[in-house]
């Protein structure tokens, strides 16, 4: 069996994370539906849009190293999307809910967040400079939701959660 390298380290981590796209580009609209507040909706369904755009990208990166774009089962993904299902049911309706979904989304932001940052400097290490820009277009806009999700979370939801409903 070949040992192992960074190449093969990259191809899988870019696998894991084209994956991870992809679901969360399906559960950002569950999230959009699930949120009680206007400007929650319209950060979930802001960053579906932005995660079809990622996906493009990521697809170019595939290209570029001359490899299919598929995924590879993330486990990671899989568990965090898990739990932000279930606040969904355990806090339908509560003052609480929104709250909850901001911390399951910067959950994945955060995961998204560690991903990119890891492959943009994989990519520079093995050369692949065409790389860069596109994994880093990918985290800047993760680093943007994070931002986004804290001032959401902080100004509102947070804030409003800490009440009994009515």
């Amino acid at each position: 069996m070949a040992e192992k390298t960074l190449d093969d380290l990259f191809l899988d981590t870019l696998k894991d994370i084209y994956f991870a796209e992809k679901q969360i580009l399906k559960a950002l609209p569950k999230m959009a539906r699930a949120s009680q507040s206007e400007e929650g909706k319209a950060a979930f369904l802001k960053h579906k849009d932005q995660t079809e755009g990622q996906i493009e990208r990521l697809q170019q990166v595939f290209e570029l190293i001359g490899k299919p774009a598929r995924g590879k089962t993330c486990e990671a993904i899989q568990g965090i999307i898990s739990e932000g299902e279930e606040i969904i049911e355990e806090y339908k309706g509560s003052a609480a809910l929104d709250a909850g979904l901001i911390s399951s989304a910067q959950a994945v932001e955060h995961y998204e967040i560690t991903r990119y940052g890891t492959l943009k400097s994989w990519a520079g290490q093995l050369g692949l400079m065409d790389a860069i820009p596109l994994l880093d277009a990918n985290l800047q806009e993760e680093l943007e939701t994070d931002a986004l999700l804290t001032q959401l979370g902080e100004a509102s939801a947070n804030p409003k959660g800490s009440k009994k409903s009515a």
